[in-house]
């Protein structure tokens, strides 16, 4: 199973770099999928993940690259459904930020109950992890502004609002219901999941 997540990543992380729309934006929506590798490759030994997160860390890693190698305000399966119908914008960016909720969800929950970092009800624990994940879309939104403070016209492809002047503030309720819908439809199989560790 490690040798296909391995393949899968190399081989899309391969694709996504090469000739990429804009490779300022490639490098900036490139390198959480960057950084989450190197943190998985330095802690797989003595924190395995389950193999529901490691499937789920994986598909979102796919999504920031499909991402950053077309933009994403210019992925073609959005702009096709833009056209069928009749979007005003290309909302690819809408299924990275529901999988900044999705994943990091299960990645919280995870790490909350292996810690044992709380050990109350599930009401508490689910409170929690969605502080968290709205805490992380928070900060990822006050990255984008700091990235286009300091680079200026050359961000306009990292931030991807196309006109929009809720972008930020959507961007945030999308990951709230990735979180949400993590959490209803997949807290019983992770707990199954981590009762085998």
């Amino acid at each position: 199973m490690k040798y296909i997540w391995l393949g899968i990543y190399f081989s899309v992380l391969l694709w996504s770099a090469i000739d990429p729309k804009d490779t300022f934006t490639w490098f900036l929506e490139a390198i959480p999928a960057l950084i989450g590798f190197i943190l998985m490759a330095l802690t797989y030994k003595k924190f395995p993940l389950t193999p529901l997160l490691n499937t789920l860390i994986l598909i979102h890693m796919i999504i920031l690259m499909v991402g950053a190698h077309y933009t994403y305000a210019e992925v073609p399966l959005f702009d096709m459904i833009k056209e069928i119908f009749h979007q005003t914008r290309n909302n690819y960016d809408k299924v990275g930020h529901f999988a900044q909720g999705f994943m990091p969800a299960i990645l919280a929950r995870e790490l909350l109950l292996r810690l044992e970092v709380i050990k109350a009800s599930k009401v508490w624990l689910n409170y929690i992890v969605l502080s968290i994940v709205l805490a992380f879309s928070a900060f990822y939104e006050l990255i984008e502004w700091w990235v286009a403070l300091a680079t200026g016209e050359g961000a306009d492809a990292f931030l991807g609002t196309q006109g929009y002047i809720w972008d930020t503030q959507s961007d945030m309720m999308y990951a709230l219901i990735g979180a949400v819908t993590a959490l209803t439809l997949l807290s019983r199989y992770h707990d199954k999941q981590l009762k085998e560790k």
